[in-house]
């Protein structure tokens, strides 16, 4: 049996890591139909990123603040295309609603570790598809809910700095290894994928993983 042990870096206003890591799972479940009687597990760790450390610590209406960033004709081309790859992967990308600071969103993920890849998968929902403000406790606790976080642990949780200081170390710890950009998937801890890849890209480095380990066991 193989255990795929994935750590992906990523931030919560990253449209890309939201469409990374769809096309993530549907490398691992072109695996399973593959293997459809394997019984190799996939382990995803969830480390966060901070794309825009300074970004506002209360919520600020986001189309303006990419076109203030990057220019109107910039960022609209960006949300058309981040709609038109968003639907190719069914997510359905709405671009309204509000930024800001994603230290509070990854403070939140440290609590739910054990379900930190329902958790994100739902920060991602929320922001990106329902127009959800990233920096709303509300917003974050209505996630949390979902992925089956206890509501009053993850509202205490949220009110008090608890899991600041891991995020921050675990941010810098990326910047270390280089990483500049997100997402960025590492599989066993050694096989580097950088951005947003096709799932054929990650079904060939599961098969020769598998590969390499069934020889070994020869």
């Amino acid at each position: 049996m193989t255990k795929f042990d994935i750590e992906i870096v990523t931030d919560s206003v990253c449209p890309w890591c939201y469409v990374g890591k769809t096309k993530l799972d549907k490398a691992t479940e072109a695996y399973k139909e593959v293997h459809p009687n394997s019984e190799d597990t996939f382990s995803m760790t969830w480390m966060p990123f901070y794309l825009e450390p300074g970004a506002p610590q209360t919520g600020v209406d986001r189309i303006g603040y990419y076109r203030a960033k990057s220019g109107r004709e910039r960022t609209d081309m960006m949300f058309k295309r981040l709609s038109q790859i968003g639907r190719e992967v069914g997510i359905n990308s709405e671009h309204g609603g509000k930024t800001g600071n994603t230290r509070d969103s990854h403070r939140l993920v440290q609590l739910g570790e054990s379900t930190s890849p329902a958790l994100q998968t739902r920060l991602f929902a929320a922001h990106f598809e329902n127009e959800g403000d990233i920096t709303g406790h509300d917003v974050l606790l209505g996630a949390a809910v979902k992925a089956g976080l206890d509501e009053s642990e993850a509202r205490d949780w949220l009110q008090s700095d608890r899991g600041g200081p891991e995020a921050d170390g675990e941010v810098e710890q990326a910047r270390l290894k280089q990483i500049s950009g997100v997402p960025n998937f590492t599989v066993q801890a050694k096989y580097e994928i950088g951005g947003v890849q096709d799932p054929a890209v990650f079904l060939r480095l599961f098969e020769k993983i598998k590969a390499q380990e069934e020889g070994a066991e020869a």
